[in-house]
């Protein structure tokens, strides 16, 4: 029986023949054959983190109080009217000071023992754009390298994480990076009990085009994976994960955990051995490099160093050894799983089969595959750039 194709919304003639369905693209695989259909500009544009329009506007008038941003909200929630900001009051002063926020529709708060999530804010005007269902948490004027991991440790000191089962410490662009709203994380975990941590990958395209995210990492920090290799040697990893074909469940990015107290016990002193090995065996050059803004030659981070880079990348590899007796539950993003096109979706699921079944081959295709989606998307500039220094010459599963 004949699977007939999804219907489709009406489109021009260039459009229509330019469409290439899921169980086409498998076939042409079957017999061999490696080419991507060319298609419009709009079927096949490579996903990025797009800023909210709304960030941008606010950004462009820094100068002026936060009132003048007062009523704007981010929380993509339709279940429920959007949670909103009335009114801020700080309660605590100092390093980490709390606020209390005042808001309208403000989703059901649960149990404090069971659940608590801070929010990181850095200025007075993204108290605004915080959302109601997280705790404000303040780092007005702190400034570590290590970015939310230095949170991490802050809290993790205090009686506020021993006496929670669950806490979490998220950037005050949660929402806009993962297009969910902190009552729906929250729900999320409490409909997936059990787990040590709950975290998630605000790029779920990396997952399709990338062996791993240190691989990722060498197109967008130069020198990158020099710096990590040196990380690695210094502290005794396997130089080998940093080319390892990993799996998409394994991928995580910005920081964005939720976990118990067992996880925080292993997880921050594991960063810190690691982190501590490379301070005191790379060499002096090498440590300069590490700490220096050459990763943010972009000045996309405000002129981070290669640590928080590094940092952000050691979550897998803590899971699968010092981590490994801890479970683990990754929260899909459907709002950016729904932005994936079909060949993202298949070049994720191919190099996951790969990886489940062993198979070199397999990989190989998706290396292919991906090269090809590249040379489209990217551009022959970008590809002579980038395709050999991220493409190892061997196959192996991490």
């Amino acid at each position: 029986m004949t699977r007939k194709a999804p219907s489709q919304k009406t489109k021009s003639p260039d459009q229509v023949k330019s469409l290439t369905s899921d169980r086409e693209i498998r076939a042409s695989f079957k017999k061999g054959k490696a080419a991507i259909p060319l298609e419009t500009k709009e079927n096949l544009t490579k996903p990025t983190a797009r800023k909210s329009a709304k960030l941008a506007n606010i950004a462009k008038n820094l100068e002026g109080s936060p009132r003048a941003i007062k009523n704007i909200n981010l929380a993509p929630s339709s279940r429920a009217l959007p949670a909103k900001i009335t009114s801020v009051e700080i309660t605590q002063s100092g390093r980490g000071s709390r606020a209390r926020v005042s808001a309208q529709h403000r989703p059901q708060q649960n149990d404090a023992s069971a659940c608590r999530i801070f929010q990181i804010y850095f200025e007075p005007w993204q108290l605004e754009l915080l959302d109601p269902a997280f705790e404000p948490f303040d780092n007005r004027g702190i400034k570590s390298e290590y970015l939310e991991f230095e949170v991490f440790e802050r809290i993790f000191a205090t009686s506020e994480a021993k006496t929670s089962e669950l806490w979490g410490a998220l950037s005050w662009r949660f929402a806009e990076k993962t297009g969910m709203s902190g009552a729906d994380l929250i729900s999320e975990i409490a409909s997936h009990p059990g787990y040590d941590v709950y975290y998630c990958n605000p790029y779920p395209h990396n997952e399709a085009l990338f062996h791993n995210m240190w691989l990722q990492g060498e197109t967008v920090h130069p020198r990158f994976l020099e710096v990590a290799s040196a990380v690695f040697e210094a502290a005794g990893l396997a130089h080998e994960d940093l080319s390892a074909l990993q799996r998409s469940e394994t991928y995580s990015a910005a920081n964005y955990f939720v976990a118990s107290e067992a996880f925080w016990k292993a997880y921050i002193p594991f960063v810190r051995r690691v982190m501590g090995l490379a301070e005191t065996k790379m060499s002096k050059s090498m440590r300069q490099l590490l700490h220096s803004s050459d990763a943010d030659h972009r000045n996309m981070h405000s002129g981070a160093s290669y640590v928080s880079f590094i940092v952000e990348r050691l979550f897998p590899i803590f899971m699968k050894t010092s981590g490994r007796r801890l479970k683990g539950y990754k929260i899909p993003l459907q709002k950016h799983e729904k932005e994936m096109n079909i060949h993202l979706r298949l070049l994720r699921e191919m190099k996951d089969i790969a990886h489940q079944t062993n198979s070199a081959w397999l990989a190989a295709c998706w290396v292919n595959y991906r090269n090809l989606y590249f040379s489209q998307t990217n551009g022959p500039g970008w590809c002579s750039d980038y395709l050999r220094r991220i493409t190892p010459p061997s196959i192996h599963f991490g």
